[in-house]
């Protein structure tokens, strides 16, 4: 991933199509989705497909309180992610969006994740990237400002609340609001080179992975202040850090064979 690339979907919804494919392989299957990271944002969209979606985040109130407005969610457990309950290969499909930056010991939690994950099962991750400019200033800057930050991220949920008014016009069952997840703890294993690592030594497959700088273009960092700031942590790092992208996505395979490893 030397250039920024975007996900090749049309709406935009990389890991809702792909779960779409996944599920589309197996039409008389109920899909058996684990949703970690449910306290904050939404879902995946497989259509009509037959699913069982069960969510596990950490126990804060904020997130407790979104946990218990979602409507797509079959079961949930918060509380401590190296111990709630995830039954070893249970899931089809492992959904985790700006989660593992925000926990401690992910690598254990992704772990945990893995094991639960069905042969040939996905593991889809979305990462704020900690060896990117933006990552190195939300992890670094205390939290009187990085809580105003993401704030103006997640437009205080307005942004939801528009898109739930045009799910419900267009006569689909609006999706769940957002809420501001915790501040990042970005172990390493929270960026490109880290998952890229984790997967090689899990022997986990990465499908596809792309770079995006979502965060930096809701809060107007591509220009102004903001953008020369992120500019100027990127050369002051001699190309530690970048300033191009501050997402990282990935959708990750785990393989039939658990002898298989990526060459």
């Amino acid at each position: 991933m030397t250039e920024l690339r975007r996900p090749p979907v049309n709406d935009g919804d990389l890991f809702s199509e792909r779960a779409r494919q996944y599920a589309h392989d197996k039409p008389l299957r109920r899909i058996h989705i684990l949703e970690a990271g449910c306290g904050w944002g939404r879902g995946l969209d497989l259509g009509d497909h037959e699913r069982q979606v069960t969510g596990v985040d950490v126990d804060a109130p904020a997130l407790r309180a979104h946990t218990h407005r979602r409507t797509d969610l079959d079961a949930w457990h918060l509380g401590d992610l190296r111990t709630v309950p995830m039954p070893p290969r249970a899931y089809d499909i492992v959904h985790a969006t700006y989660l593992i930056e925000r926990v401690p010991n992910a690598e254990l939690v992704l772990d945990r994740f893995v094991a639960a994950l069905k042969p040939g099962g996905l593991l889809l991750v979305r990462i704020r990237d900690r060896n990117t400019a933006y990552g190195f200033l939300e992890r670094t800057l205390p939290q009187w400002l990085s809580g105003p930050l993401w704030k103006r991220l997640t437009d205080g949920g307005r942004h939801w609340q528009a898109e739930q008014a045009g799910d419900e016009a267009a006569g689909k069952k609006p999706g769940p609001l957002t809420v501001v997840p915790p501040r990042g703890v970005y172990e390493r294993v929270a960026s490109r080179q880290g998952m890229q690592w984790y997967c090689v030594m899990r022997g986990l497959v990465i499908a596809e992975e792309y770079a995006s700088r979502d965060s930096m273009n809701a809060l107007a960092a591509g220009t102004g202040l903001a953008g020369r700031v992120c500019r100027l942590v990127a050369a002051l790092s001699r190309g530690r850090l970048t300033a191009k992208h501050s997402e990282t996505t990935l959708v990750i395979r785990k393989p039939e064979n658990r002898f298989a490893r990526v060459i």
